[in-house]
């Protein structure tokens, strides 16, 4: 007998929805992943978590042990938007942007749709607005031309 978990799907949805935002902060600045990367980890971050808890639900250590693969593999996925170019480290910042997202389809699955919302709020706040800084940084004269 084949349904649909309709509860599941609105999850996903909302997993979708609320990572798109950062997912086009970090695509309007062109970075490595954008508009398709970021909503893609929240949703695949949403569905594993969500099937976990289906899939095993007498075990109680499961969904630890599911987090705990998700985040290893997210790592692997951040590490791979790292590159250090002479002595430039670039990606740290999409990277940390992957994680968030992550998390945030994790806690959508789990229910958690405050911490979702505000680390999506958080992420677009700190993202915006420290590309802004770093700009007007950049504009500003060296205090010590040896240092640049």
């Amino acid at each position: 007998m084949q349904y649909i978990h309709w509860e599941s799907v609105l999850k996903i949805t909302a997993a979708f929805v609320v990572a798109l935002p950062v997912g086009w902060e970090r695509e309007r600045h062109e970075r490595s992943a954008g508009l398709r990367t970021f909503p893609l980890v929240a949703v695949a971050a949403c569905a594993f978590v969500l099937i976990g808890l289906r899939a095993f639900p007498g075990d109680i250590a499961a969904p630890s042990r599911m987090l705990q693969g998700l985040i290893g593999g997210i790592g692997f996925l951040g590490a791979g938007t790292i590159m250090k170019v002479q002595k430039h480290v670039h990606g740290t910042a999409t990277a940390a942007s992957l994680l968030t997202t992550a998390i945030i389809g994790m806690a959508i699955a789990m229910g958690l749709y405050d911490i979702a919302i505000l680390l999506s709020v958080i992420s677009l706040v700190t993202l915006r607005a420290f590309t802004a800084w770093k700009l007007i940084r950049e504009d500003l004269p060296p205090s010590n031309p040896e240092s640049r």
